[in-house]
């Protein structure tokens, strides 16, 4: 089978190797890390007909410069308002093109959007940790994190012209200012005040951003009770709150358990929108009931799976093979 040999030039911070996570191993203390934004990096894999989860690129505003040294490859770029440059043209992410020897391809920052993702017609050759080449960067097992000068293989590397052209993209990519959150499950640490201060906000988001979660700028939290509980399991979305009153949401890479309270939880609907949202944007988090956050997730799942098959079929059916 071909291969299609890359070098990068250029690798900004938290630029890393994801696949769909390794799920199931927080009882051992391993983070499930994966994609940051997990329905665009979904996007890019089916909108080059790879299977679910295939390891992709996660590129932050730092950006990505590579060089295809040998070799033909289609790839995808889903996610945020990024700039693709490539082959002498500029477009934007949400797209399908195919990168052969010679060429660069550069990946920076746009209008709008924190993380997009480079996926390949083929398979990144990279060592996996525990059946998963998702990246837990503070440790760096997985995949690991891009650095200047690195080569990089993609096994079995397709051309897929009929792949190439527009992604759509959703509204649902868009960056959300409300982000519905769940009270609970420590919200009774604290005083009535104090969550109406949390509910009404405004908060910005910090430059205090990792894989791992971000602080919060906006209203303090101070805990109205003694922190008596023990630690105990967290899951992705929490809104912890420090001993200092300062929120923190917590992202792919978040620790396993945890001793602070947490004020509520994003609902999963609504984290990948949330993700988006750039560092001194502004945002308001607004409650809704569990019986909500469950509708809420069913609709989701009814309508990324309707857009996911829509993504799927070839944009060019001229080219197919």
């Amino acid at each position: 089978m071909s291969e299609a040999v890359l070098s990068v030039g250029f690798a900004g911070p938290h630029v890393s190797i994801q696949d769909a996570g390794r799920p199931g191993f927080m009882r051992f203390g391993v983070p499930a890390s994966g994609p940051m934004d997990r329905a665009s990096f979904a996007a890019a894999n089916v909108a080059l007909g790879n299977p679910p989860g295939q390891p992709a690129i996660e590129i932050s505003m730092g950006g990505l410069a590579l060089e295809c040294l040998s070799g033909t490859v289609t790839f995808a770029v889903a996610g945020g308002g990024f700039v693709v440059e490539h082959g002498g043209r500029r477009a934007g992410s949400w797209s399908v093109a195919t990168l052969r020897a010679g060429e660069r391809l550069a990946i920076r920052p746009g209008h709008w959007g924190n993380w997009t993702y480079l996926a390949f017609a083929g398979r990144l050759d990279a060592r996996g940790w525990l059946g998963s080449l998702s990246t837990h960067v503070i440790s760096g097992l997985g995949g690991g994190r891009l650095v200047a000068g690195q080569t990089l293989t993609v096994a079995g590397a397709e051309l897929r012209a009929e792949r190439e052209g527009a992604i759509v993209c959703p509204v649902t990519a868009r960056p959300r200012q409300e982000v519905r959150v769940v009270l609970g499950p420590q919200d009774r640490f604290f005083a009535r005040e104090t969550v109406a201060a949390f509910l009404a906000g405004p908060y910005r988001l910090t430059d205090a951003y990792d894989r791992m979660g971000v602080r919060l700028q906006g209203p303090a939290l101070p805990p109205g009770a003694s922190l008596d509980m023990p630690s105990e399991p967290i899951v992705r979305g929490s809104v912890q709150v420090a001993g200092d009153g300062v929120a923190t949401v917590l992202l792919a890479d978040h620790q396993t358990t945890g001793g602070y309270p947490k004020i509520a939880t994003v609902i999963d609907t609504d984290l990948d929108a949330f993700v988006q949202l750039r560092p001194r944007d502004m945002m308001v988090f607004r409650a809704i009931a569990p019986e909500e956050a469950v509708e809420q997730a069913r609709l989701r799942a009814a309508s990324a799976a309707r857009y996911l098959a829509a993504v799927a079929a070839p944009r060019d059916a001229s080219a197919r093979p």
